[in-house]
């Protein structure tokens, strides 16, 4: 480990093998999860801004990059939601210990429910445990409700001839790979169409600007979600990232609630 708490968790086997980047700092319970969004890394805004608090709350928080992502092993046009939720896991269990608050942002919102569903179906007592959630501009189901069922019909047939289709990023001057292995493999690990059993409070910020994920899909998202204990705070002229500083201070305020 260095002096910025990196070190690296080597998961997987085979040609599966991957070496995950995490940066961990030490602290009391209940810790800090981070879980960054598609094609974004833990050095963002808002996760800087996570870690910071936490240091200055003498809180344990831990932030990683999924395979594909940052500083970690792997090739992003590999990466599927289960391969990613599979990272998750495997740091989530190899770092934390006592009870945790899951903090996802856009897909990490939906890998954060993905983890909860994970971690409830083990039959075992795990030593870590979710205390809450804290989501982001969750994208639950993103890649079959906000990808496939907009594409168009072109964009649909590249993906089945070529495999990849380049999609056009608002956030980075490179275009996404979007795999027609995402997409398919993505519908292993829906969750809109039944009920969420998540088995703690969760805290939902979403921005009613969002271009990527409409603030309709939170509120159906709240629909789904069984636990009583469920706020969705809608930001009215919040965009996708929410990463102002009016935005990181209420996303710290759900975060410190716990």
């Amino acid at each position: 480990m260095n002096d910025n708490g990196l070190k690296f968790l080597d998961i997987g086997a085979g040609r599966e093998q991957r070496r995950i980047a995490i940066r961990e700092q030490s602290g009391a319970n209940p810790g800090l999860f981070w879980l960054s969004g598609y094609k974004s890394d833990m050095k963002g805004t808002k996760a800087e801004a996570l870690a910071a608090w936490a240091g200055h709350a003498r809180r344990a928080c831990i932030r990683f990059d999924y395979s594909g992502h940052g500083e970690s092993g792997g090739a992003f046009s590999d990466g599927t939601i289960g391969r990613w939720l599979a990272d998750a896991l495997a740091v989530f269990d190899a770092c934390y210990r006592g009870p945790q608050i899951l903090i996802g942002s856009s897909m990490g919102g939906w890998l954060a429910l993905l983890m909860v569903r994970a971690l409830r179906q083990r039959r075992q007592t795990a030593p870590a445990s979710v205390a809450g959630l804290v989501l982001v501009a969750p994208a639950v189901d993103f890649t079959e409700e906000l990808m496939w069922k907009r594409f168009t019909p072109a964009i649909k047939q590249a993906l089945e001839q070529n495999g990849v289709w380049q999609r056009p990023s608002e956030y980075s001057p490179e275009p996404y790979l979007v795999t027609r292995q995402l997409i398919e493999e993505g519908r292993d690990h829906l969750l809109l169409g039944g009920m969420i059993e998540t088995g703690c409070p969760v805290r939902i910020l979403q921005g009613v600007e969002d271009p990527d994920v409409p603030w309709r899909h939170a509120v159906e998202l709240v629909s789904r979600l069984a636990s009583d204990d469920v706020v969705l705070t809608l930001v009215k002229d919040g965009d996708h990232r929410l990463s102002r500083p009016e935005d990181i201070e209420r996303l710290i305020r759900a975060v410190a609630e716990f």
